[in-house]
């Protein structure tokens, strides 16, 4: 079994995450507050965030939640994604207000 660290970089925190899980499992054990999870099978949208590092593996996504141009920039559904190696995400939408919660810059 192959785990890999995943970075929030708006907070800094990593969670371990294993290659065969999506990210959405692996954040959701930080234990946060009203991380919002959703559907889980990437059609409700609100586990939105941008991979700004690392490799990753998708499975099909709602056009309705991600555009081909944003998935291509590395907008993806956190539940949609498995980790390849070691990850740097943003998070988005709701979700960035309830992981960044309290820190400054979060409703941006």
């Amino acid at each position: 079994m192959t785990f890999y660290n995943v970075t929030i970089d708006e907070t800094g925190e990593v969670f371990r995450c294993r290659s065969e899980e999506s990210v959405l499992a692996g954040m959701d054990r930080l234990g946060k507050r009203g991380i919002p999870v959703g559907c889980r099978g990437g059609g409700c949208g609100i586990c939105k965030v941008r991979i700004n590092q690392g490799e990753y593996r998708k499975r099909v996504m709602s056009r309705q939640h991600v555009s081909p141009e944003e998935e291509a920039m590395g907008t993806v559904l956190a539940c949609r994604v498995c980790p390849g190696s070691d990850l740097h995400l943003s998070v988005l939408g709701n979700m960035k207000k309830k992981v960044c919660a309290g820190r400054s810059g979060a409703n941006e």
